[in-house]
């Protein structure tokens, strides 16, 4: 057994795909996908939508992902199948993300930047 702390995180979001536009979307430039954002969803639903030319497979885009609010990145993908390495987030950007594939599940990590919660705040 380990004596390190198990690093902490808390629940963010689920991640749902959408074909359709939806309201209040933002542009994530590094995937060309738009997002709404889950503060605004009763149930912390975060609706995905990939342009055609998306360079994200299609496994990523069709499957849920949860995500996690974290203090640092690094612990929480130490030892793990990095799907998505660390990309900034937004312009200016407010997280620093990366996603995982965890037990069949991706999950994504997200590091806010100090007083940052989300685009255009």
């Amino acid at each position: 057994m380990s004596d390190s702390p198990t690093p902490r995180k808390r629940f963010h979001h689920v991640g749902l795909r959408a074909h359709e536009p939806q309201p209040d979307e933002n542009l994530v430039a590094p995937s060309k996908c738009w997002v709404t954002d889950p503060a605004d969803h009763p149930s912390r639903i975060e609706y995905l939508r990939y342009a055609p030319d998306c360079p994200i497979e299609p496994e990523f885009m069709d499957a849920p992902h949860v995500a996690w609010e974290v203090d640092e990145l690094e612990p929480h993908l130490a030892g793990k199948e990095v799907y998505l390495p660390p990309f900034e987030v937004g312009e200016p950007p407010f997280a620093t993300v990366a996603f995982t594939k965890e037990d069949g599940l991706f999950v994504e990590y997200m590091q806010f930047k100090p007083g940052r919660r989300w685009f255009g705040d």
